[in-house]
């Protein structure tokens, strides 16, 4: 299996983790926040095929801009109202990226325009905002943010994974490598209650 890099590890800033995923579609999973982006890029691999967006919250896409004029490569996103989004990538729409093919979902509750990307095969979830290690879940606080349509987007993450999932990267924080099934079940239970 292709590595997945998070180019802004050791970032000191306002970012969100910035997955690369090498492989047939070489593909940035949001571009994060105030580091040079392009340099990490290219320090892995010359060329990138596109940047596919979680969602567009400012410390997802403040490199954006950047990486597509470096790259001459378009960005995807669930909606393309939203500023530097290109193409539309619809609710249960597969998706190369890397090597593997993933299934689009969206889940809002953080942010409207919010997806999480599900590749059965090898087991892999790139979560976004939605939940992250530990059991914590997406700030539902800011504009758009929506505590019960976020329980929603969890229980159907929980519905179309299930306890074969291998890697889950989140948008902060450290991926989880160790039963990452459970850490969705306990951010499903920490929402509801707080």
């Amino acid at each position: 299996m292709t590595e997945i890099t998070n180019l802004a590890r050791g970032v000191q800033g306002f970012t969100s983790n910035a997955f690369l995923l090498p492989g047939e579609r070489t593909v940035v999973v949001d571009p994060g926040n105030e580091f040079d982006a392009p340099a990490r890029i290219r320090d892995h691999v010359p060329d990138i095929d596109a940047v596919v967006l979680t969602h567009t919250h400012p410390d997802h896409v403040g490199n954006l801009s950047e990486v597509k004029s470096s790259f001459g490569v378009s960005a995807w996103g669930f909606d393309t109202e939203q500023t530097g989004v290109d193409n539309a990538i619809d609710d249960g729409e597969r998706v190369q990226l890397g090597d593997h093919t993933y299934t689009a979902l969206h889940t809002p509750g953080h942010k409207n325009d919010h997806l999480c990307l599900y590749a059965a095969d090898p087991g892999i979830l790139f979560a976004g905002d939605l939940v992250f290690a530990g059991g914590s879940f997406g700030r539902t606080d800011l504009d758009e943010g929506d505590r019960e349509q976020l329980v929603r987007s969890i229980d159907r993450v929980l519905d179309t994974t299930d306890s074969s999932l291998s890697e889950m990267h989140t948008g902060h924080g450290q991926s989880v490598r160790s039963d990452p099934y459970r850490h969705i079940e306990l951010a499903r239970q920490a929402a509801e209650m707080y």
